[in-house]
């Protein structure tokens, strides 16, 4: 595919050119505050310690955590279909180390390259890619127009804009209108998208989350045998991906849990780590114990465990009956629910989920998932295990159906490479 370069991509191109040197200066600052992996930082300038293995290379990308996990599917679809290798990019720590954790067979991870020419001729020298793939809304215009360049077939999934990324990106609407011009394919999530990308100029076809087909979450047996045994009899459940005001709703209904039910425990999964100490300042103003996870603290004493630890949330689904999923009683706008659903946890959330809103209005309707408005009905909720049984089961059964929309993706992606496809139960 040949794209015509308008006069803001070739100044951005221009700036890309030059732009090394400071990209350089920058992940040296990070790295001196600890916000950049110390041994893999150079993959950012296009540099690896890895081997290009033999054979074809899909490359993935996901900007962060949410994206890269929900990447599984697509992988797992893919690899069924043909003999590959996966490179999985990203753009954050956190979603190395935690990806790390569930990474499928056949794939290895790297850090994405800086938006600049050196890096990005390093990166597609050395990995020569067969497909790149790009997921949700993170694009690098320089690095997707190179690789077009280059003849490597592109494609957009899960792709998702809101109001306000709409509006952003239409400030800059000839850039991106090249930018989108360079994919071969581009599925939105959902119908809000599609029109904020046709109106940047793409073509686009409307094919849901990948989210919603999650892998189960891996995690570590002996922990959660060991987690069980420190909890026996005690009823669990879980505030996951939290910010402040998911606690302040949780905490007010888990006080009064505990008056009722002795023994009950809340698990905390914070979304930023980092936030320990505010949470056990708010645990500790409702009269509520807490024990920290990344202390080695055991869940046995306390009313309220602060799970502050990465690539754990498999455990928690799984000991857990259900989940509050964090970011939905805030301008944060939800997180999502389908890792919860993988797992046979039942979903729970609050009011604000505009980030997943075709997700929890397909939960919702198909009473998979309950919106929670107050403490009250969240109290009510939690007790309640015949619903939350009925609510689990729906959510299963919902996640499994939309395991067909994966094969689709993963068929279109492979109809634009050359790769050798193995063939499918009909054609043997």
């Amino acid at each position: 595919m040949t794209v015509n370069a308008s006069l803001a991509l070739r100044a951005y191109l221009a700036f890309s050119h030059l732009a090394a040197p400071v990209y350089r200066l920058g992940l040296t600052l990070r790295l001196r505050r600890g916000k950049e992996h110390p041994q893999r930082y150079r993959e950012k300038l296009g540099s690896t310690q890895l081997m290009r293995p033999e054979g074809d290379v899909i490359w993935l990308h996901g900007v962060g955590l949410g994206e890269v996990l929900a990447l599984r599917s697509l992988i797992r679809s893919l690899a069924e279909k043909c003999n590959a290798t996966f490179l999985v990019t990203s753009s954050t720590s956190t979603s190395a180390s935690v990806f790390e954790k569930h990474c499928p067979s056949h794939t290895v991870h790297q850090f994405l390259p800086v938006d600049a020419s050196g890096p990005i001729r390093r990166f597609l020298d050395h990995w020569r890619p067969s497909v790149s793939v790009w997921a949700e809304q993170d694009l690098w215009p320089a690095l997707v127009y190179r690789t077009c360049e280059r003849q490597i077939p592109l494609v957009l999934v899960n792709a998702r804009m809101n109001e306000a990324s709409y509006r952003s990106r239409a400030r800059a609407a000839s850039l991106y209108r090249n930018i989108y011009q360079c994919f071969a394919w581009i599925s939105s999530q959902d119908k809000h998208t599609a029109r904020h990308l046709k109106m940047l100029g793409a073509e686009v076809t409307v094919d849901g989350s990948l989210k919603a087909a999650s892998i189960p979450l891996s995690d570590d047996l002996t922990k959660r045998i060991e987690f069980e045994q420190q909890t026996t009899q005690r009823h669990c459940w879980l505030l996951a991906s939290s910010h402040a005001e998911d606690e302040q709703i949780a905490l007010e209904a888990h006080r009064q849990q505990v008056q009722q039910h002795p023994g009950s425990l809340l698990i905390i999964a914070p979304r930023y780590i980092d936030r320990t100490r505010d949470i056990e300042a708010m645990c500790s103003a409702v009269g509520l114990r807490s024990s920290v996870r990344s202390n080695n603290d055991s869940p046995a004493n306390c009313d309220v465990y602060i799970a502050d630890t990465f690539g754990e949330m498999g455990l928690w689904y799984r000991v857990c009956a259900c989940a509050l999923i964090g970011g939905s009683h805030s301008a944060i706008e939800g997180h999502n629910p389908w890792e919860a659903a993988a797992l046979g946890c039942a979903i729970l959330h609050g009011p604000s989920t505009a980030n997943f809103s075709v997700d929890y209005q397909s939960l919702d309707q198909n009473h998979a998932a309950v919106q929670i408005n107050n403490t009250a009905q969240l109290l009510t909720l939690i007790n309640d295990r015949n619903q939350l049984q009925l609510l689990s089961t729906n959510a299963q059964d919902l996640a499994d159906r939309n395991n067909d929309r994966i094969d689709y993706i993963a068929e279109r992606i492979l109809s634009l490479t050359t790769l050798n496809q193995r063939p499918t139960a009909d054609q043997k």
